[in-house]
């Protein structure tokens, strides 16, 4: 469990990250989705290429010998670039009363787990709301 809910406090525990809140402090609590960006392994690819281009075109090379270590280093950005099939980010984002906000990145496969320990916390406080407003 990496959310834990008690009577009046919202606790969070993930690897080294550790937070705590009272109810009424949080305003958001939420997963935000970003999709990965891939700078290096494209501006790599970029520059193997025309560097390749550059070879072929303006060098006297009569035989394909600078093709070998294109295709090899055009290996190593797939291997790189396809390592993680994750095709996007997540960060567990808390915002609380004092516009102070918490931003937690979080692996891909926890994200189900503490998608539904949110959905439990916003089940909490919406009946507490209730309560209150009742």
């Amino acid at each position: 469990m990496f959310i834990t809910l008690t009577s009046d406090q919202v606790q969070f525990n993930y690897g080294s990250k550790k937070w705590h809140y009272q109810f009424e402090e949080i305003v958001q609590l939420a997963l935000l989705k970003k999709k990965k960006i891939y700078f290096l392994e494209n501006a790599t690819f970029i520059a193997i290429t025309a560097l390749a281009y550059y070879i072929m075109v303006f060098s006297d090379v009569n035989e394909m010998y600078y093709i070998v270590p294109t295709l090899f280093c055009y290996t190593i950005i797939i291997v790189l670039r396809f390592q993680n099939p994750s095709e996007f980010e997540y960060y567990l984002v808390v915002r609380n009363i004092y516009q102070k906000e918490t931003k937690i990145k979080i692996k891909s496969e926890h994200k189900n787990v503490i998608a539904k320990q949110i959905d439990e916390y916003l089940d909490v406080a919406y009946h507490r709301v209730l309560k209150k407003n009742a």
